[in-house]
Formats: C-alpha cells, structure tokens, sequence
C-alpha cells in the first residue's frame, strides 16, 4: 500500500536518494516525442514504409523517429490516391449557393455560359469556370441636379432650356433595377451600366424639356413629362442592351432661375387671375345659356301652339262655312235673315245705342246723339251749375207740337237724363224690328 505521506513515494526502495524517473506508459499522458514517432510510422506504412523506432540515445537514422524511405512497390497507388484527393477537394470547389434575389453569371474562360438562379448550385471549378454575383432585386437610385437636399443643387445637370427659349432648373429622382435576364448584359454588354443610365436619363430629360413650353413644365404638365422621359430612357436604355429596368421617374422640383423668380411670381399671379376670371366668365355663361334656350324654347312652344291654334280656327271657320254654304243652298232666304239677325246681334253687343221713337216725336233729330248722351251722363242730379251750362251750349231746338200723351211730362227728367227741349221729341223703347 502506498501512502501519500511516504516520502520515498515514486523513488527507488533501494535508494531513497534517486532522482525521480519520468513515469511510464501507463501512468500518464503520452509524450509529444511519442505521438509524433508513431504519426510518422503509420504515415510512413502507407507510403510502403517500414516502421523504425530508435532508443533514447539515438542513433543514425532512427534516433530523430526514422527518415522517410518509401518503398516503390507502393509509390504509384499513393500518388493516385494523393491525386484522387486533389482533384475531389478541386471539383468541390465548383459548388456555390446563391442568395434569393441574385443570380450568379457562369464564364468559361472567360466568355459567357450560363446564369444560375437561387439555390445550391455547381460549376467546373477554377480556372475553367468562374462566376460573378449580381443582385437583380435591389433597387437603385440616382439624383440628377442635386444630392440628397433640394437645396444642394448640381446647376450643371439642372438647368435645361425650354421650347420658349426660358430657362428651367429641374431636380428629378430615377430608380431602376435589372431584368430577370438581364445581368449578362449588365455585366459584359456596357463598361460602366450605372453611369450610363444617370447619362442616359439626364438627356431624355433634356429633350422633353427642349420639346415643350415653360408653363406646361412649371404647371401642368409634370407627370407628362415624367411619363415621356421614363418611356425615352428605357428606349435607349433596350437599344444599348444594358439589361435594366427603369421603375420610376419623379421630379422633385421645378422651378425658374432665382435670378428670375419674382418676375415669374408675378406671372404665375396674373395667370391665376386670368384663370379666375375664365371661370367666373364660364360660370355666367352656365347660367345665362340655359336661360336663354328656355326662353328660346319657350317661344317656340308659344309660336308652335299659336300656328295650331290659327290652323284650327281656320279649319273650323272653313268647316263651318262649308256646312252654312250647304244649308244656304237648301233655304237661302232664311239662312239670309239670320245672318243679318245674328250681324246685328254682334254689332249691338259691343257698342252703345240710342233708340228713337219716330211714331211718337217730330222728325227733328240732332246729330250726333252719342256726344249728346256722353255730355249729359256727366251731370250729376246735384250738379244745376253744370245742367244749365250745358242747356246753354246746345242750340236751342225750333217750336215743336205738343207731345202726344205718351210723352214724358216736362217736369220730370227723361230715361237718360236728356235736356228739355229733346225730352219732348225723344222717347226710347224697346228695340222691335
């Protein structure tokens, strides 16, 4: 039994003086000198090598763990397998996983083969084959005539001139993207494709700035012109085979040169008062145009309704005169009296008259009877002043014959109020043919 409290522990019984020894195989970890004298002898049986194992001292070719002697018997089968080695490790190394969103574009020898979408994907390994990622799914955008702040203005890429000849200081933003096929084109059809489409862009603008009138650009007309110059530079953009889409167009500003600003203030002022007074002019014509072609259809309702009216009275009066025309063919004397009868009839409805009694007056008869009767129906019974001024400017009437019994007595005034000297030769009785 051991004890640690032995002081001889782990030395020689025989003497306690000894130095202590290293401990052997089975009492510790291996030493690093024997891991790597047996790494060496397994590496060197595979190589046909026959395992050396040299004592402490050492001595010739076994005291450093053995010199490499392979065997040649067996040196071919270790270079296949060293070969089979190299060329597994270099055929893994075509094998490449590409990113949603990316494509991954093959060359073979430097010419294009072949674009490999999303997924684990393998291609000959270098130097045959060799590839390049390209994100199609990224957005990009470009600012032409500022950077970042409107206020940062790039003068030389905004200021473009009109079809008017006037000036304009346009800030606009293009965002674009690849085609689904489109990153070889983008690789290898265009030595700078990012820098091509700011160029591109900016001269489209250029154009459809230089094709159109200050007011439109400034107003109303810049969703247009955002329109035309996005259709333009994917034109040029396809014609140049760059492989990318252009997705959006805004202009962020537009606006005349500040040295002009408060002269184009003022215009922008009077067109706005001009586009008042078109409205206000329009809305007064709104009103008085319905108005007017009601009356005017109106009128032609009226005169439509007139012509009916006159055609149907002459159509009844024809109607009736044809039947008055047939019954006077069958009893004209009849017929004739009363036409005269019915003639009377109007003409006394409508107008006064004065009735005379020959039989029972003289023959004397002052003209016109109507004056007489106007003049005397405006003397009232209270009213002598007037009653004898008037007595006084008729002619006095010649003697006449005592009136017959059925006269009206002298001292009573007549039916109409007539004067004296006519009550005596007038009398007014009931109309009898």
């Amino acid at each position: 039994m051991f004890s640690l409290n032995d002081p001889g522990w782990g030395r020689n019984n025989n003497n306690g003086s000894e130095p202590p020894r290293r401990p052997g195989k089975g009492d510790g970890p291996p030493d690093l000198e024997e891991v790597w004298r047996d790494f060496n002898n397994r590496l060197g049986a595979f190589f046909g090598r026959k395992a050396k194992r040299g004592g402490n001292n050492g001595g010739g070719n076994g005291g450093g763990g053995g010199a490499f002697m392979p065997n040649p018997k067996s040196l071919p089968k270790a270079i296949a397998v060293g070969v089979i080695i190299v060329l597994g490790l270099w055929l893994a190394s075509g094998f490449l996983i590409v990113q949603e969103g990316q494509v991954a574009v093959v060359t073979k020898f430097g010419k294009y083969k072949s674009t490999l979408g999303p997924g684990l994907q393998w291609r000959l390994p270098y130097p045959i084959e060799s590839h390049q990622m390209v994100n199609i799914s990224q957005l990009r955008t470009f600012e032409v005539g500022f950077r970042g702040n409107a206020r940062n203005k790039i003068l030389p890429e905004s200021l473009m001139l009109t079809n008017d000849e006037n000036i304009v200081d346009v800030q606009f933003v293009v965002q674009y993207r690849l085609m689904t096929n489109g990153a070889p084109d983008y690789l290898f059809k265009t030595t700078h494709p990012d820098q091509s489409v700011r160029q591109v862009a900016e001269t489209a603008m250029r154009e459809v700035v230089g094709k159109k009138p200050m007011d439109v650009i400034l107003y109303s007309g810049r969703t247009e012109v955002a329109t035309d110059v996005q259709k333009l530079t994917q034109s040029i953009l396809d014609r140049y085979q760059t492989g990318i889409q252009i997705s959006t167009v805004a202009i962020q500003n537009v606006q005349p040169p500040e040295q002009v600003q408060a002269a184009f203030d003022d215009a922008v002022k009077a067109g706005q008062d001009r586009e008042r007074q078109i409205n206000e002019g329009n809305a007064y014509a709104s009103k008085v145009l319905p108005e007017a072609q009601g009356q005017a259809a109106r009128l032609v309702q009226e005169a439509e309704g007139y012509r009916a009216k006159v055609e149907g009275d002459a159509k009844g009066d024809a109607a009736r005169f044809n039947s008055i025309e047939a019954e006077y063919a069958k009893a004209p004397d009849i017929l004739r009296e009363r036409l005269y009868l019915a003639t009377m009839q109007d003409i006394f409805e409508s107008s006064s008259k004065v009735m005379v009694d020959t039989q029972s007056g003289n023959n004397l008869l002052y003209l016109p009877l109507d004056k007489i009767m106007q003049q005397v129906a405006r003397v009232t019974p209270g009213n002598t002043g007037s009653t004898a001024a008037a007595a006084a400017d008729t002619p006095a009437p010649a003697p006449a014959p005592k009136a017959p019994k059925s006269a009206v007595p002298a001292t009573q005034s007549g039916p109409m109020g007539l004067p004296a000297p006519l009550r005596d030769s007038l009398s007014i009785n009931r109309y009898a043919r």
